[in-house]
């Protein structure tokens, strides 16, 4: 077993001393610290400890990267700092204190969404495989009979058919399939409503009854509106002087975060003043009751609106004429909102466009920045090899990014070196032209790496596995070039910048 006293000790000096600790935590592989003077922290003298592999900051908090070994280098450090540990959320709430009010509210979208990931690329999946199953017209599978007649589209060309249509088991399989998809999407205001009340730290029953409120099956559904309301039908509560449109919401992100946290602060609010002999009975009821009215005639219809305009304007964006510019800009400019936090925005945004066009076109890119990521850390692995002590954060790193997560490479490798950041941003901005400029759209949200195909229509792959092959060689090849040539190099700035050789 490693001996990390002299680590631990050194690290606590480097820091700042106990007094600069606000909290400290861990995960798997990272110590999390929230300090009172970030600033007092040597980060070069950090990375000179031997059990230390990288240090970067995220979200109000600096994070050391020790490795799998991360629990008995925490417990040895916090024996000698004096520091008792604390949970995860708990570090991030102290954490605020060194976050502006943009970082704060990016923060506050990210716990909301956050707990719904799993669930959302399950869903993407499903619909993904879905769309082989009954999209597909498969010339190889015949052409479609319908009582005896062949089938042709008005051109006179043949409608051949799809797997659902020649095979009664995949046919099943399909419809059964969409159990599971309904309950993530359709009912997607649901979860957002618990998760509001649970970062909120209200109560999450209530939350899960308001959002089922939103799409309750007495409602009318979200996707038949505009066919109701151009034939006049849509049903309404009827109370004599006034109406009230009984609208679903199924798949709408804002109506339903507007709601949840209404409830929330309404709960809140309501727990000052009610004593708490009583507020069991009267803080729900007077928490939920209002909430429920306000969404249906206020907070949904708005909510519904703005959603509509902020999908319209980027889909508007990825559909014009100056769609290649849109790629390009989004797709190099992805990893540096990574570094602010903005990027939270994108999971409501693609959902968004998943409601109101059948599928998005803004995460393909999002998952090919994430492979530009890792194919910027790759070259710098070959570059460095025999470099064990970079090893040992760049290898993990890269495998991290390919799956989807990006922010050890970033943070501990891209950024640090400049150079690989700046290629794999060119690559991302070249794939994402090219993903935009074919129309590679996405069922739904994915894993954000190179599985993430899965999630992209099948009638997109081809032109997707075209943008990855760029977002794997441009960042490559860049970051070869970047430091063979000496661009963008920090010569002297930081201590193990690789020395470059001419004959390399």
């Amino acid at each position: 077993m490693a001996d990390f006293k002299k680590d631990a000790a050194d690290l606590l000096e480097h820091i700042g001393g106990p007094d600069n600790i606000s909290a400290v935590s861990h995960c798997a592989t990272r110590m999390r610290f929230v300090l009172n003077d970030p600033s007092a922290a040597d980060v070069k003298k950090i990375e000179d400890i031997p059990a230390v592999k990288g240090t970067f900051t995220q979200a109000g908090q600096f994070q050391v990267i020790v490795g799998n070994e991360v629990p008995m280098f925490y417990n040895e450090f916090t024996k000698q700092s004096g520091k008792e540990g604390v949970s995860k959320d708990q570090a991030k709430a102290a954490a605020k204190q060194n976050q502006n009010p943009v970082q704060r509210a990016m923060s506050v979208l990210a716990e909301i969404f956050s707990p719904l990931i799993p669930a959302i690329v399950v869903g993407g999946l499903i619909l993904g495989f879905r769309n082989v199953l009954e999209g597909i017209q498969m010339e190889s599978l015949g052409q479609l009979m319908q009582d005896g007649v062949a089938q042709v589209t008005a051109a006179g060309e043949p409608i051949y058919n799809r797997i659902v249509d020649v095979s009664q088991f995949w046919s099943g399989v399909n419809h059964f399939l969409w159990l599971i998809g309904e309950a993530i999407f359709h009912f997607l205001p649901v979860g957002i409503t618990w998760s509001v009340t649970k970062k909120m730290g209200t109560t999450q029953i209530l939350g899960i009854v308001l959002g089922l409120t939103l799409v309750s099956p007495q409602l009318l559904n979200a996707y038949g509106v505009a066919d109701a309301a151009a034939a006049g039908e849509i049903p309404f509560w009827d109370f004599g002087f006034f109406q009230i449109d009984m609208i679903g919401y199924q798949a709408q992100v804002l109506p339903a975060m507007l709601a949840g946290f209404t409830l929330a602060y309404l709960e809140i609010w309501l727990r000052k003043w009610i004593p708490q002999a009583i507020s069991m009975i009267f803080v729900p009821f007077f928490a939920l009751l209002p909430t429920v009215i306000i969404a249906h005639t206020v907070l949904g219809p708005i909510g519904w609106q703005i959603g509509n305009w902020i999908s319209n304007v980027v889909y508007s964006g990825i559909t014009s004429s100056f769609n290649w510019l849109f790629g390009l800009v989004f797709g190099a400019l992805y990893s540096p909102l990574v570094i602010t936090g903005l990027h939270h925005m994108s999971n409501a945004i693609d959902l968004q466009l998943q409601s109101d066009f059948g599928g998005t076109q803004l995460w393909p890119m999002i998952a090919l920045s994430n492979i530009a990521q890792g194919s910027a850390v790759l070259a710098i692995i070959w570059m460095h090899r025999g470099n064990k002590k970079e090893e040992q954060v760049s290898i993990p790193a890269m495998i991290s990014c390919y799956l989807g997560v990006t922010e050890p490479a970033m943070f501990g490798i891209n950024i640090k070196y400049i150079y690989p950041f700046v290629a794999a941003m060119v690559g991302s901005g070249l794939a994402g032209f090219v993903s935009v400029l074919t129309g590679v759209t996405a069922a739904s949200i994915g894993v954000g790496g190179i599985p993430g195909f899965l999630s992209i229509q099948f009638e997109h792959w081809p032109m997707f596995f075209v943008a990855m092959g760029i977002a794997i060689v441009v960042p490559f090849l860049l970051t070869v070039l970047f430091e063979k040539k000496g661009i963008l190099v920090p010569k002297g700035e930081i201590d193990d910048t690789p020395v470059i050789e001419s004959g390399r």
